[in-house]
């Protein structure tokens, strides 16, 4: 009969002959798991939109194909409440979108800035100089925030104040009431 004879990569640190059972387990879990994990990945689907901008307009260069402020805005022409409407709608909808922007920008400026070394070798100098300089990039995130509220604010005052006109011009463009028929005169 044929006596079992154990690997000696199997021990455990005691020394002892007993082989180590948990050894090749991580190998296996790791295996089994890097297998499965392939099959289990759920699908990633990327769009790319691409959108060209063919107006010759000017200012060539590195900002050519950039968005002018007309893009961002409609014309500011307030024949309707409707226009003004959809002005302070727009005007808000783009300050909250660069708000955000902005915001992520001063963070980011402020991690890179944090990253140059300090001239001096003052402990946290380069932090405290690269919040100095986001500073400034943050309060026009908050800027660009305020002209967003005061956007929206500005339609509402327009609708306190010219409730009267706006109200004169609903009531005649409700549909005219249809004739009832008096049962009760015979």
């Amino acid at each position: 009969m044929a006596t079992p004879t154990h690997n000696r990569g199997t021990h455990n640190s005691s020394g002892s002959n007993k082989p180590n059972k948990f050894t090749s387990a991580g190998a296996a879990a790791g295996g089994f798991v890097g297998g499965l994990g392939s099959s289990i990945a759920p699908p990633i689907n990327i769009t790319l939109n691409r959108t060209t901008n063919n107006g010759s307009g000017s200012g060539g260069g590195a900002q050519g194909n950039r968005p002018h402020s007309e893009a961002l805005l409609p014309s500011p022409e307030f024949a309707s409440p409707a226009q003004v409407r959809q002005y302070c709608n727009t005007l808000r909808t783009a300050a909250v979108t660069l708000s955000i922007e902005v915001a992520m920008g001063a963070e980011i400026l402020k991690g890179v800035l944090a990253a140059v070394p300090d001239p001096q070798g003052r402990a946290f100098g380069s932090r405290i100089r690269a919040q100095k300089v986001a500073r400034k990039m943050q309060r026009s995130a908050d800027s660009l925030r305020d002209a967003a509220k005061n956007a929206a604010a500005c339609y509402s005052a327009f609708q306190q104040e010219f409730e009267e006109e706006i109200n004169r011009v609903r009531h005649r463009a409700r549909r005219p009431q249809v004739p009832q028929m008096n049962w009760s005169q015979q």
